[in-house]
């Protein structure tokens, strides 16, 4: 929306009803996993990212829906380690803050107040599709509020 690009091609993930047959960790050890990489601060894609690249117990998870059929997040849910910000929004406040910084700074960067605009933007729609699922009804982004939530 915010770019002259015309869209993104690349390959889709392959489809698949079950894990590989090499993959033969047990289900209740991922979530296992999963919650200890969350309590060591990892977001939910990190933690995709470590259990394909790491594994449990040494072999790798390539896909933690398909071993547990569960999604990361919904683990998480469950074992009350989610956190209180989804990820997309919270490092969607980050590029704000740190550009709304830098802007401070340099006042004469009309390119980064372009960019700040259209990422502050893109975080009021994204706060207004969180609001009353993940957010509290009367959420509102403001950069004092996305700065005080990414210190906590």
């Amino acid at each position: 929306m915010h770019t002259r690009r015309r869209g993104s091609s690349g390959s889709d993930k392959p489809t698949a009803d079950e894990p590989p047959e090499w993959s033969d960790v047990d289900p209740e050890k991922i979530e296992e996993r999963v919650v200890e990489l969350a309590e060591q601060g990892y977001d939910p894609s990190q933690i995709g990212i470590k259990l394909r690249d790491e594994g449990v117990t040494g072999t790798p998870v390539p896909d933690v829906k398909l071993a547990t059929g569960k999604k990361v997040s919904e683990i998480l849910e469950e074992n009350d380690a989610k956190s209180d910000v989804p990820e997309d929004l919270r490092n969607l406040m980050e590029r704000a803050v740190r550009l709304r910084e830098h802007v401070n700074e340099n006042p004469q960067d009309y390119q980064n107040k372009r960019a700040l605009q259209n990422t502050e933007s893109k975080v009021r729609r994204l706060v207004d599709y969180y609001r009353g699922k993940e957010l509290e009804p009367d959420f509102t982004y403001t950069y004092d509020v996305a700065k005080q939530i990414l210190e906590a």
